[in-house]
């Protein structure tokens, strides 16, 4: 089968088009890929490390304000197309499959034109502007969450499958896990987290609850502050508590992420899409934080879907603060039934077959062509 992929801006909407890939190779050791992206979005980096063929685009997302820049959107996403369209012809696609980000536009609605099979994939609870625009065009709209199929009513054909990125995790190894992060096999583990590049808030809550830390016997506790706040929250801590103790362990970033995620009892973390799906996969019970600063306030919607089903505590940003914050770590890390219930109930939304579900979709499409 050959697969043309398209997903950017964010490493939420790579990684799943990425899981999608692996799941092919899987199935069909013959499969090729294209994948078409932003000049200037992350995949540009991303995508070549993972050996996948990568073409670019120049686009741009609209602003939800008028905007003589939305003028310029306007004329990148006809460029993008006609661009789009010369690389589908010469690949020659079986299929072609977004999954979010404003780069799909032009390259989904671009193999829309040519006939070429597609899908969309979306991540959040809530539909961004892209999908929104595309599912009327598209053979398949694939969604991430169970009962949010109604928010493409002009879709052909819209199926949930959970997040690809759920498959990637399933089989992470724990015991790696716990050697990464330089704790003792099967201690209990409290990850706190602000996504890839950090998040300020959480890591002003993590500075002030660093003194109460001790109180919970046994735990480790692991501060990951991204590359950008590292230095500033361990001195803050240092100053607070002097020399790090040996149940906090500060690190600025997690390169194997689902296997430390392997090996947490309890995460404390955004509330974006893939992440959700990971935790998911593996049964995390956890403390999630939505960003305010993301379109239509989707983190917020995927955190109570989660919370809804007991799988999580939602705090969100403007009541957080380290007292808080602790508060509800020790609720639960003190609970051990509470926890156990929040980790099945978890379990219970993961989809850690979600990546073949995708590529079975993706070769019914392709057979029916």
């Amino acid at each position: 089968m050959r697969v043309v992929l398209s997903g950017g801006g964010t490493g939420g909407h790579i990684y799943p088009a990425l899981a999608v890939a692996r799941q092919c190779e899987e199935i069909d050791s013959d499969a090729e890929f294209l994948y078409i992206g932003g000049q200037r979005g992350l995949e540009s980096k991303l995508v070549p490390q993972e050996k996948i063929p990568f073409e670019a685009i120049d686009i741009t997302g609209f602003r939800r304000s008028l905007s003589v820049e939305n003028i310029k959107t306007i004329m990148r996403f006809f460029k993008g197309v006609r661009r789009s369209k010369a690389l589908l012809k010469k690949f020659k696609p079986d299929v072609v499959i977004g999954t979010g980000g404003y780069v799909c536009g032009p390259v989904v609605y671009a193999a829309s034109k040519l006939g070429i099979p597609s899908i969309i994939h979306e991540q959040n609870a809530i539909p961004g502007l892209t999908n929104t625009f595309l599912s009327r065009y598209v053979d398949t709209v694939a969604v991430s969450f169970e009962g949010s199929e109604g928010a493409f009513p002009k879709a052909k054909n819209v199926l949930y499958t959970g997040n690809p990125r759920a498959t990637t995790v399933r089989l992470a190894n724990r015991d790696r896990g716990f050697a990464t992060i330089g704790v003792p096999m099967n201690s209990s583990v409290v990850l706190v987290v602000g996504g890839s590049r950090g998040a300020k808030a959480i890591n002003d809550a993590m500075i002030a609850m660093a003194p109460q830390l001790s109180q919970l016997k046994d735990v480790h506790f692991v501060y990951v502050t991204g590359e950008s706040y590292y230095e500033q929250t361990l001195d803050s801590i240092r100053n607070q508590i002097g020399s790090l103790p040996n149940h906090l362990h500060v690190l600025p970033y997690i390169h194997n992420m689902p296997e430390v995620l392997a090996c947490t009892s309890l995460i404390v973390n955004r509330a974006g899409a893939s992440f959700l799906a990971e935790i998911t996969s593996l049964g995390i019970p956890s403390i999630l934080i939505p960003s305010p600063n993301v379109t239509n306030n989707h983190q917020e919607a995927n955190a109570r879907t989660l919370e809804k089903a007991g799988a999580s505590v939602m705090i969100v940003e403007k009541e957080l603060s380290g007292p808080a914050l602790f508060q509800s770590i020790a609720g639960i890390m003190k609970d051990e039934a509470w926890r156990s219930r929040m980790a099945e109930s978890a379990s219970a939304l993961g989809k850690p077959d979600s990546a073949d579900i995708l590529v079975k979709e993706m070769e019914r499409l392709a057979h029916k062509r």
